[in-house]
């Protein structure tokens, strides 16, 4: 995983809303113009000759605004409004981070050059994934009852890359993390090249002191955060180093499918 507390040097890392919609209320931003002081009451009246400037309005300095609703992500709200500097730009006029939690009913305020967007829009669409969101705050993992992931670790898979994905996707569906195989094996070959022993000391997270790990190449943190239920907790076990990431990339691209670079 390219990028999740610092940048890799080796790639760039690349939805949802502040979870909640990964993804706070937050106000447009207005200008009040102030008419009238004190020193204007000696000021010369105006010549005959001068152009009348009664009645002039100021230019409008309203900041656009978006109206969170069940399903956006940042990334789909980012690109259905064409924002300049894409979801990383509202993120920060918003002040949200990691994981990047959204919810329905906030107010978001949109960096400046933005169109100005349709409030109660939903833009969860984008890539062709819906993404279903809570409406109060919750931890980026997800609340599922451990027993569900359980009932697919009941199944039996081969101790492979083939089975590992598989696995992963069976507890995924359990949790609603949405994601495919090919979207997963893609990814991981990327990543990893599929050897989930896989560790990367070169990079500015390995200088920091957080080597990227495992099949999808995630950091101690970002898996702990994302870390799903009932799964081990050891980074480099494949099923939940493959389920972490993609709980990862369900909140900030609204589906590994989306992530088709670094992240």
């Amino acid at each position: 995983m390219s990028k999740h507390v610092s940048s890799r040097s080796m790639r760039p890392r690349l939805l949802s809303t502040r979870s909640a919609v990964v993804v706070g209320t937050f106000a447009a931003l207005t200008c009040a113009v102030v008419t009238g002081t004190a020193q204007a009451a000696s000021a010369p009246p105006s010549s005959p000759s001068s152009p009348s400037t009664a009645g002039t309005k100021p230019a409008s300095t309203t900041t656009p605004t978006y109206s969170v609703v069940s399903g956006d992500t940042l990334f789909g709200i980012a690109r259905s409004h064409k924002t300049p500097g894409d979801w990383p730009a509202i993120a920060s006029a918003n002040k949200i981070s990691s994981p990047y939690t959204i919810y329905p009913g906030e107010v978001l305020t949109l960096p400046t050059g933005s169109p100005a967007a349709s409030s109660g829009t939903s833009s969860a669409t984008s890539a062709g994934t819906t993404v279903s969101t809570a409406s109060a705050k919750t931890s980026a993992a997800p609340t599922t009852a451990s027993t569900s992931t359980s009932a697919a670790s009941s199944q039996s898979y081969t101790d492979d890359l083939d089975g590992w994905i598989k696995h992963s996707l069976a507890i995924m569906a359990q949790n609603g993390i949405p994601g495919s195989y090919d979207g997963i094996q893609r990814n991981v070959m990327r990543e990893s090249g599929g050897n989930p022993n896989a560790i990367n000391l070169w990079d500015s997270n390995a200088a920091a002191g957080h080597p990227s790990m495992g099949l999808l190449q995630t950091i101690q943190s970002t898996f702990d955060a994302y870390h799903v239920p009932g799964t081990s907790m050891n980074v480099y076990d494949p099923v939940a180093n493959i389920t972490a990431a993609c709980n990862y990339a369900y909140h900030v691209y609204g589906s590994i499918d989306n992530v088709n670079g670094p992240y």
